[in-house]
Protein backbone atom coordinates (compact mmCIF):
# COMPACT_ATOMS: atom_id res chain seq x y z
CA UNK A 1 0.00 0.00 0.00
CA UNK A 2 1.25 3.37 -0.95
CA UNK A 3 0.76 6.45 1.82
CA UNK A 4 1.50 10.45 0.59
CA UNK A 5 3.28 10.98 3.69
CA UNK A 6 4.58 9.68 7.12
CA UNK A 7 1.71 11.25 8.82
CA UNK A 8 -1.04 10.00 6.36
CA UNK A 9 1.03 7.03 6.92
CA UNK A 10 0.58 7.36 10.78
CA UNK A 11 -3.08 8.01 10.56
CA UNK A 12 -4.19 5.52 8.92
CA UNK A 13 -2.11 2.52 10.18
CA UNK A 14 -2.89 1.72 13.43
CA UNK A 15 -3.65 -1.91 12.65
CA UNK A 16 -0.16 -2.40 10.74
CA UNK A 17 1.75 -0.41 13.26
CA UNK A 18 -0.07 -2.46 16.27
CA UNK A 19 1.48 -5.76 14.87
CA UNK A 20 5.18 -5.96 15.57
CA UNK A 21 8.00 -6.56 14.86
CA UNK A 22 8.18 -3.49 12.32
CA UNK A 23 11.59 -2.94 9.23
CA UNK A 24 11.76 0.74 8.38
CA UNK A 25 13.56 0.69 5.31
CA UNK A 26 14.87 4.13 3.97
CA UNK A 27 15.57 4.46 0.18
CA UNK A 28 18.00 7.18 -0.80
CA UNK A 29 18.34 5.93 -3.95
CA UNK A 30 17.10 2.80 -5.83
CA UNK A 31 20.74 0.24 -5.24
CA UNK A 32 19.53 -2.69 -4.42
CA UNK A 33 16.23 -1.66 -3.06
CA UNK A 34 13.94 -4.56 -3.99
CA UNK A 35 16.98 -7.00 -2.40
CA UNK A 36 16.56 -5.51 0.39
CA UNK A 37 12.95 -5.15 0.80
CA UNK A 38 12.86 -8.63 0.21
CA UNK A 39 16.01 -9.40 2.74
CA UNK A 40 13.85 -7.94 5.91
CA UNK A 41 10.23 -10.02 4.77
CA UNK A 42 12.15 -13.20 4.49
CA UNK A 43 13.71 -12.29 8.00
CA UNK A 44 9.98 -12.27 9.36
CA UNK A 45 9.34 -8.62 9.95
CA UNK A 46 5.21 -8.80 9.57
CA UNK A 47 5.87 -5.70 8.21
CA UNK A 48 8.34 -3.29 6.10
CA UNK A 49 8.04 0.46 5.88
CA UNK A 50 9.62 2.19 2.97
CA UNK A 51 10.11 5.77 3.37
CA UNK A 52 11.15 6.93 -0.45
CA UNK A 53 11.02 9.72 -2.94
CA UNK A 54 7.73 9.86 -4.74
CA UNK A 55 9.29 9.50 -7.99
CA UNK A 56 11.65 6.65 -6.82
CA UNK A 57 10.85 3.32 -9.45
CA UNK A 58 10.10 0.23 -7.64
CA UNK A 59 8.56 -2.89 -9.09
CA UNK A 60 4.76 -2.99 -8.60
CA UNK A 61 5.74 -6.79 -6.97
CA UNK A 62 7.56 -5.65 -4.44
CA UNK A 63 5.58 -2.32 -3.86
CA UNK A 64 2.62 -4.73 -2.53
CA UNK A 65 4.23 -6.21 -0.12
CA UNK A 66 5.18 -3.13 1.65
CA UNK A 67 3.75 -0.19 2.98
CA UNK A 68 5.97 2.48 0.88
CA UNK A 69 5.65 6.15 2.41
CA UNK A 70 6.67 9.18 0.38
CA UNK A 71 9.16 11.16 2.09
CA UNK A 72 12.12 13.50 1.90
CA UNK A 73 14.86 11.16 2.51
CA UNK A 74 17.54 13.96 1.67
CA UNK A 75 16.64 16.15 5.10
CA UNK A 76 19.05 16.47 7.87
CA UNK A 77 18.52 13.56 10.31
CA UNK A 78 15.77 12.30 8.27
CA UNK A 79 16.27 8.50 9.39
CA UNK A 80 16.16 9.25 13.16
CA UNK A 81 13.69 11.72 12.73
CA UNK A 82 11.27 9.36 11.22
CA UNK A 83 11.61 6.60 13.57
CA UNK A 84 11.15 8.90 16.26
CA UNK A 85 7.95 9.38 14.75
CA UNK A 86 7.27 6.03 14.55
CA UNK A 87 8.00 4.73 17.74
CA UNK A 88 5.56 7.35 19.10
CA UNK A 89 2.70 5.76 17.25
CA UNK A 90 3.79 2.36 17.55
CA UNK A 91 4.18 1.79 21.33
CA UNK A 92 6.03 -1.28 23.09
CA UNK A 93 6.55 -2.69 19.30
CA UNK A 94 10.18 -3.72 18.03
CA UNK A 95 11.15 -1.92 15.41
CA UNK A 96 14.43 -1.91 13.60
CA UNK A 97 15.51 0.75 10.79
CA UNK A 98 17.93 0.72 7.85
CA UNK A 99 19.01 2.33 4.93
CA UNK A 100 18.99 0.51 1.30
CA UNK A 101 21.87 -1.97 0.66
CA UNK A 102 21.91 -2.74 3.78
CA UNK A 103 20.95 -5.88 5.42
CA UNK A 104 20.34 -7.78 8.55
CA UNK A 105 22.34 -10.83 10.26
CA UNK A 106 21.27 -12.02 13.59
CA UNK A 107 22.85 -15.53 14.82
CA UNK A 108 21.17 -18.29 13.51
CA UNK A 109 19.06 -16.35 10.84
CA UNK A 110 19.42 -19.09 8.60
CA UNK A 111 17.21 -21.47 10.82
CA UNK A 112 15.60 -18.80 13.24
CA UNK A 113 13.24 -15.87 12.57
CA UNK A 114 13.40 -12.33 13.95
CA UNK A 115 10.37 -13.01 15.75
CA UNK A 116 12.69 -16.05 17.84
CA UNK A 117 15.67 -13.66 18.24
CA UNK A 118 13.12 -10.98 20.03
CA UNK A 119 11.15 -12.91 21.67
CA UNK A 120 14.72 -14.47 23.36
CA UNK A 121 16.27 -10.85 23.79
CA UNK A 122 12.80 -9.58 25.64
CA UNK A 123 13.17 -12.74 27.73
CA UNK A 124 16.61 -11.59 28.87
CA UNK A 125 14.85 -7.92 30.06
CA UNK A 126 16.11 -6.51 27.18
CA UNK A 127 14.70 -3.58 25.52
CA UNK A 128 17.13 -2.83 22.92
CA UNK A 129 19.87 -4.75 20.35
CA UNK A 130 23.51 -3.18 19.30
CA UNK A 131 24.23 -3.91 15.99
CA UNK A 132 27.77 -3.21 14.18
CA UNK A 133 27.35 -1.51 10.53
CA UNK A 134 30.00 -3.86 8.86
CA UNK A 135 31.23 -2.25 5.36
CA UNK A 136 30.37 -4.16 2.53
CA UNK A 137 32.34 -3.27 -1.34
CA UNK A 138 33.01 -5.10 -4.58
CA UNK A 139 36.47 -6.48 -4.91
CA UNK A 140 36.29 -5.31 -8.14
CA UNK A 141 35.62 -1.63 -8.77
CA UNK A 142 36.11 -1.77 -12.51
CA UNK A 143 33.47 -4.01 -13.10
CA UNK A 144 30.91 -2.46 -10.30
CA UNK A 145 31.88 1.45 -10.68
CA UNK A 146 29.50 2.12 -7.46
CA UNK A 147 31.11 -0.31 -5.57
CA UNK A 148 27.87 -2.54 -4.87
CA UNK A 149 27.90 -6.39 -5.78
CA UNK A 150 26.07 -8.89 -4.19
CA UNK A 151 28.00 -11.84 -5.93
CA UNK A 152 31.41 -9.75 -5.37
CA UNK A 153 30.99 -8.57 -2.29
CA UNK A 154 33.79 -8.13 0.08
CA UNK A 155 34.58 -7.39 4.08
CA UNK A 156 37.47 -6.87 6.37
CA UNK A 157 37.74 -9.64 8.18
CA UNK A 158 40.38 -7.33 11.20
CA UNK A 159 40.62 -3.68 11.82
CA UNK A 160 38.02 -3.43 14.10
CA UNK A 161 38.34 -2.03 17.79
CA UNK A 162 36.59 -0.38 20.77
CA UNK A 163 36.99 2.77 23.13
CA UNK A 164 35.31 3.78 26.27
CA UNK A 165 32.21 6.37 25.44
CA UNK A 166 32.70 9.38 27.42
CA UNK A 167 30.07 11.34 29.57
CA UNK A 168 30.40 15.06 29.18
CA UNK A 169 27.50 15.31 32.11
CA UNK A 170 29.76 12.86 34.49
CA UNK A 171 33.11 14.65 34.07
CA UNK A 172 34.05 12.65 30.89
CA UNK A 173 33.95 9.27 32.71
CA UNK A 174 33.25 6.03 30.99
CA UNK A 175 29.40 5.26 30.25
CA UNK A 176 28.78 1.84 31.81
CA UNK A 177 28.47 -0.93 29.36
CA UNK A 178 29.03 1.11 26.75
CA UNK A 179 31.69 1.28 24.03
CA UNK A 180 32.37 3.30 20.63
CA UNK A 181 33.45 0.79 18.21
CA UNK A 182 35.40 1.34 14.65
CA UNK A 183 36.85 -0.59 11.68
CA UNK A 184 35.70 -1.28 8.53
CA UNK A 185 35.89 1.86 5.69
CA UNK A 186 34.83 4.50 7.95
CA UNK A 187 38.24 3.26 9.48
CA UNK A 188 40.83 2.63 6.63
CA UNK A 189 39.62 5.74 4.50
CA UNK A 190 39.09 8.07 7.04
CA UNK A 191 40.50 11.54 5.79
CA UNK A 192 37.14 10.84 3.42
CA UNK A 193 35.04 10.11 6.43
CA UNK A 194 33.56 13.23 8.84
CA UNK A 195 34.99 12.54 12.55
CA UNK A 196 31.71 12.20 14.06
CA UNK A 197 30.37 9.81 11.41
CA UNK A 198 33.20 7.11 11.67
CA UNK A 199 31.58 4.95 14.20
CA UNK A 200 29.89 1.35 13.34
CA UNK A 201 27.93 1.28 16.27
CA UNK A 202 24.15 1.55 15.50
CA UNK A 203 21.33 0.43 18.05
CA UNK A 204 19.07 -0.84 15.15
CA UNK A 205 16.98 -2.92 17.41
CA UNK A 206 14.58 -1.40 19.90
CA UNK A 207 11.34 -1.78 21.59
CA UNK A 208 9.34 1.46 21.07
CA UNK A 209 8.20 3.57 24.31
CA UNK A 210 6.97 6.91 24.98
CA UNK A 211 9.00 9.49 25.13
CA UNK A 212 12.26 7.50 23.40
CA UNK A 213 14.57 9.55 21.25
CA UNK A 214 17.05 8.26 18.62
CA UNK A 215 19.62 10.67 18.20
CA UNK A 216 21.10 11.62 14.81
CA UNK A 217 24.24 9.52 15.73
CA UNK A 218 21.95 6.22 16.15
CA UNK A 219 21.65 6.48 19.92
CA UNK A 220 18.78 6.53 22.19
CA UNK A 221 18.07 9.04 25.16
CA UNK A 222 17.37 6.05 27.22
CA UNK A 223 20.83 5.18 28.17
CA UNK A 224 20.24 1.53 29.21
CA UNK A 225 19.51 1.48 25.33
CA UNK A 226 23.01 1.83 23.75
CA UNK A 227 24.57 -0.65 26.27
CA UNK A 228 25.94 -3.90 24.58
CA UNK A 229 24.92 -5.87 27.72
CA UNK A 230 23.42 -6.21 30.83
CA UNK A 231 25.10 -6.18 33.91
CA UNK A 232 25.14 -10.13 34.42
CA UNK A 233 25.88 -11.73 31.62
CA UNK A 234 26.93 -10.64 27.52
CA UNK A 235 23.97 -10.48 25.26
CA UNK A 236 22.98 -10.93 21.53
CA UNK A 237 24.46 -8.45 19.15
CA UNK A 238 22.72 -8.35 15.52
CA UNK A 239 25.13 -7.17 12.53
CA UNK A 240 23.79 -4.56 9.50
CA UNK A 241 25.78 -5.67 6.81
CA UNK A 242 26.27 -2.69 4.62
CA UNK A 243 27.01 -1.47 1.00
CA UNK A 244 26.21 2.24 1.76
CA UNK A 245 29.38 3.56 2.91
CA UNK A 246 31.53 2.07 -0.47
CA UNK A 247 28.85 3.85 -2.37
CA UNK A 248 28.82 6.88 -1.03
CA UNK A 249 32.70 6.74 -1.23
CA UNK A 250 32.37 6.25 -4.98
CA UNK A 251 29.59 8.77 -5.63
CA UNK A 252 31.44 11.43 -3.88
CA UNK A 253 34.01 13.72 -5.90
CA UNK A 254 36.01 14.21 -3.11
CA UNK A 255 36.95 10.16 -2.89
CA UNK A 256 36.17 8.65 -5.79
CA UNK A 257 38.98 9.68 -7.62
CA UNK A 258 41.16 8.61 -5.24
CA UNK A 259 40.41 5.43 -4.17
CA UNK A 260 40.90 2.74 -6.99
CA UNK A 261 40.28 -0.59 -5.16
CA UNK A 262 39.05 -1.27 -1.95
CA UNK A 263 40.87 -4.52 -1.19
CA UNK A 264 43.38 -4.96 1.37
CA UNK A 265 44.94 -7.73 2.94
CA UNK A 266 42.64 -8.46 5.26
CA UNK A 267 39.62 -8.71 2.80
CA UNK A 268 37.73 -11.86 2.78
CA UNK A 269 34.66 -12.56 0.36
CA UNK A 270 31.66 -12.52 2.47
CA UNK A 271 29.58 -15.72 2.09
CA UNK A 272 26.45 -14.04 3.46
CA UNK A 273 26.09 -16.34 6.34
CA UNK A 274 25.54 -15.64 10.08
CA UNK A 275 28.41 -18.33 10.89
CA UNK A 276 30.92 -16.41 8.97
CA UNK A 277 30.24 -12.70 11.40
CA UNK A 278 30.15 -15.06 14.54
CA UNK A 279 33.06 -16.45 13.32
CA UNK A 280 34.64 -13.17 12.77
CA UNK A 281 33.82 -11.70 16.35
CA UNK A 282 31.07 -9.46 14.01
CA UNK A 283 28.24 -10.68 16.43
CA UNK A 284 27.64 -12.30 19.79
CA UNK A 285 25.02 -15.64 20.22
CA UNK A 286 25.21 -14.39 24.33
CA UNK A 287 23.30 -17.10 26.04
CA UNK A 288 21.06 -18.40 22.73
CA UNK A 289 22.32 -21.68 21.56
Amino acid sequence: MRHGSLDTFIDRSADVLAQGPLAVVMAEDGVELATTLRHHLASGFRHVILLAPADLPLAPEVEALVQRVDHDVYADAALPAAVNRINDAAPEQWIYYCYNAEFLFFPFCETRSIRDLLSFHTEERRDAMLSYVIDLYAGDLDRHRNAVSLEDAHLDRSGYYSLARKDAERNWAAKERQLDFFGGLRWRFEEHIPWTRRKIDRVSLFRAKKGLRLRPDFTFTDEEYNTYACPWHNNLTAAVCSFRTAKALRSNPGSRFDIHNFRWHNSVPFEWHSQQLMDLGLMEPGQWF
